[in-house]
């Protein structure tokens, strides 16, 4: 299967993401392969009997989101300078969500801009992050708050590397798919209410299908100045979850569940999703055993952290919202109160 991103600004590469094509990989010039221990350890052999390079690489960065910081980048792009890559050479993102973020900013950042592969592991990479050319790194302000949008020139998903993926990690990615289905398509998400993705029929079908949708989103808004913005339902509670716990309780994708369900709290009390429906969705994010709850300490400062978030509009917060089950609202004039509420039902 193969999905094609074409985007409407001349400016951009346009590039393909092949699910479960099997391709060999062959490249001319420095290649340098960036991943964790783990992925190493289950996977690399594999990549590398496929691979085809002048020159290869292998670059270690410590595994998860507390590492996504200014020392990994360093440790990358110290990499790259010993070894002498040049502009002609490649970098390989191969691992989840904070590898190919921190590779793909690390290839925006190197000689002024080198082109990068991804090639995803985890079912939460494979369906979202991989696609689109968001890339950074965290600091202590918050996440994802410095980085660049840079495209890469091919994504390669294999299902084959899920079977190794722990329940957590999986769980974790069905969050990402559920978020496009609630916000871009009903069809979608009523298929996701009777589908089973633990078998690997419906979940090629649904890593397709939000491929595809994250495809024709950021075809359209590649710099997230409008519809791409939607895709970050959930993570406004989301991110401010991860910084409360020093990015080091819940995986991305299981912090995003939790911000989905106090999106649709805060959508149900402006009518604009009925309780059935915020029910609807929770029971699939629990069917994979995916958090839904948040103990709050102080509602004041859980409301602060919002103002850190990269959705912020100087002193608006944006809320991106479902409004009933397949279509959005983006929002940035509710009322103070109104949140502290929804936040309030969390408190402990």
């Amino acid at each position: 299967m193969k999905v094609d991103i074409s985007f409407e600004a001349k400016s951009s590469s346009n590039y393909s993401v092949f699910i479960d094509s099997d391709k060999s990989l062959i490249f001319s010039g420095k290649v340098a392969i960036v991943t964790n221990p783990k992925v190493a350890g289950l996977h690399l052999k594999s990549l590398l009997e496929k691979l085809t390079s002048d020159e290869l690489y292998i670059i270690t960065i410590p595994d998860g989101e507390f590492y996504k910081n200014q020392e990994s980048l360093d440790l990358i792009l110290e990499n790259l300078f010993n070894h002498k890559f040049n502009r002609g050479s490649t970098l390989i993102a191969f691992g989840g969500g904070v590898i190919g973020d921190m590779t793909g900013f690390a290839a925006s950042l190197y000689q002024r801009g080198i082109d990068f592969v991804q090639i995803p592991t985890t079912l939460l990479s494979q369906v979202d992050a991989s696609v689109g050319g968001k890339t950074g790194i965290n600091n202590k302000f918050g996440k994802n708050l410095i980085g660049a949008f840079r495209q890469p020139q091919a994504v390669y998903i294999e299902t084959e590397y899920l079977k190794t993926l722990p329940s957590r990690e999986f769980g974790a990615g069905v969050a990402e798919i559920v978020k496009m289905a609630v916000t871009f398509d009903k069809d979608f998400f009523e298929w996701l209410e009777n589908a089973d993705l633990r078998s690997i029929e419906d979940l090629q079908l649904a890593i397709k299908k939000s491929v595809e949708t994250k495809a024709w989103v950021v075809a359209q808004d590649e710099k997230e100045k409008g519809l791409r913005a939607v895709l970050n339902y959930g993570h406004t509670f989301a991110h401010v979850v991860e910084n409360l716990t020093n990015y080091k309780r819940y995986l991305h994708g299981e912090a995003v569940s939790i911000g989905i369900c106090m999106a649709n709290d805060l959508a149900v009390r402006l009518d604009l999703l009925s309780t059935s429906q915020s029910q609807r969705v929770k029971d699939i994010l629990v069917r994979y055993d995916l958090p839904t709850t948040f103990e709050i300490t102080d509602v004041e400062a859980f409301y602060d952290h919002f103002s850190l978030d990269k959705k912020a509009d100087d002193s608006k917060i944006k809320f991106i919202l479902a409004k009933g089950l397949g279509d959005h609202q983006m929002r940035d004039d509710i009322d103070k109160e109104i949140v502290l509420s929804t936040l309030k039902e969390y408190s402990v």
